[in-house]
């Protein structure tokens, strides 16, 4: 028996990348997904390129490849109201709610002295507001079931400082600390709330020339921060499948006692 039959999951940020792999695995399990993403334009400040709606559809097909049951949604985590309409819709269509992933974020690498006040704002925006969002609108769906689980997409440097990207950092701590405070208030719902922290995965996010570049001259200019980025594993950046081992295991009924933990795939960066 699948781990997760009957199961519905709202996973955000699903077009491609960490998203598509949760959404894929989960309905590998038996789970019916949710699978949502902005598929517009992202902060000019961000270097990689917007998920498309034709992404959405690859992870659709995808899902449906498997034999599992997939709603495309496309919606701004940064928009409470118009997210909350296109979830609800969509949980009366696959009749309740059991797991949510707070997938979707943006990363903008920039020095602390270059960085613009509207891109700051962008990275929290999206992190932290489009995460709180996310369990807003899926929590009392949560409670309706009489439990769940939660998980909060943080980062490696939501538990240990990466350089040159001051913006992501904030947001990302944040993540892990509001994870912990959800998970203190949902306990007696028996709703779990838990954390992960990847260190680089092999996404556009991480792989893309443009950021790269702006990496590569920052560490020139200031190469002391530098040693921050190095895993301990010989390994230089994990795959999406990686992360999706560990999601699974927490939205799992193994994991069913275990919430308001961070848990970091990191490969060891976060040693210290």
């Amino acid at each position: 028996m699948p781990e997760l039959q009957g199961k519905v999951a709202l996973i955000t940020g699903a077009a491609r990348g960490q998203g598509r792999a949760h959404a894929e695995r989960l309905a590998a399990e038996g789970a019916s997904i949710i699978a949502l993403d902005l598929c517009g334009p992202l902060p000019a400040s961000v270097k990689y390129r917007s998920a498309t709606t034709d992404d959405l559809d690859e992870t659709v097909r995808l899902v449906e490849k498997l034999g599992g049951r997939v709603l495309p949604v496309v919606a701004d985590v940064r928009d409470f109201d118009g997210m909350k309409s296109s979830v609800d819709v969509a949980v009366e269509e696959l009749g309740g709610l059991d797991i949510v992933i707070a997938n979707a974020g943006i990363a903008v690498v920039s020095e602390w002295d270059r960085i613009t006040p509207k891109a700051f704002r962008d990275t929290v925006d999206t992190n932290l507001i489009g995460a709180w969002n996310t369990v807003m609108v899926g929590a009392p769906h949560l409670q309706k079931r009489s439990g769940g689980s939660i998980v909060l997409v943080s980062s490696a440097a939501g538990v240990r400082v990466q350089p040159f990207m001051v913006d992501y950092v904030a947001s990302k701590y944040a993540v892990t600390g509001m994870a912990k405070a959800f998970a203190a208030e949902l306990a007696k719902d028996n709703i779990r709330v838990n954390s992960i922290h990847p260190t680089g995965v092999n996404t556009d996010m991480a792989t893309n020339p443009s950021v790269q570049e702006i990496f590569a001259a920052a560490i020139e200019r200031n190469p002391r921060p530098a040693s921050l980025f190095t895993n301990m594993l010989a390994v230089d950046l994990l795959e999406p499948s990686d992360i999706t081992d560990t999601v699974l295991h927490l939205v799992s009924e193994r994991a069913r006692f275990v919430t308001g933990h961070a848990m970091t795939v990191d490969a060891g960066i976060t040693l210290h």
